[in-house]
């Protein structure tokens, strides 16, 4: 559930980018795409989280199999992403930015540590 609870938040993120900040002008959007690259690297992370989104039921649990854990790692990549996107949104003061990619550099360090022992163990 936290996986969706975050992809509703990149959708409303994403949603108040295009309709309030741009108001649906695609040519604005386009040319801010193309002058502020966080804004590639916010959306790339979106377009990841879609198939994670999509592949979240029992249902595609079962289809995919251990190809759903492996489609899933694609989590890290996001929560990178995210954090970078985060980092270069902010024009002066990158405190919190620095925070939350501190976090998240902490918790993925973690799960890497844990993934070497594990693989030493077996």
């Amino acid at each position: 559930m936290l996986g969706l609870y975050g992809f509703f938040y990149a959708c409303l993120h994403l949603l108040t980018y295009v309709a309030l900040d741009q108001v649906f002008d695609l040519p604005v959007i386009v040319e801010d795409v193309f002058s502020r690259p966080f804004i590639i690297i916010g959306f790339l992370a979106f377009c990841m989280l879609v198939p994670l989104a999509v592949t979240s039921t029992s249902g595609w649990v079962r289809r995919l199999g251990k190809r759903w854990q492996k489609l899933h790692k694609l989590a890290y990549v996001i929560v990178i992403l995210g954090a970078v996107h985060f980092f270069m949104r902010m024009k002066s003061d990158v405190t919190q930015p620095v925070v939350y990619g501190s976090a998240v550099a902490v918790l993925l360090g973690t799960r890497i540590m844990v993934a070497v022992r594990k693989q030493k163990k077996s």
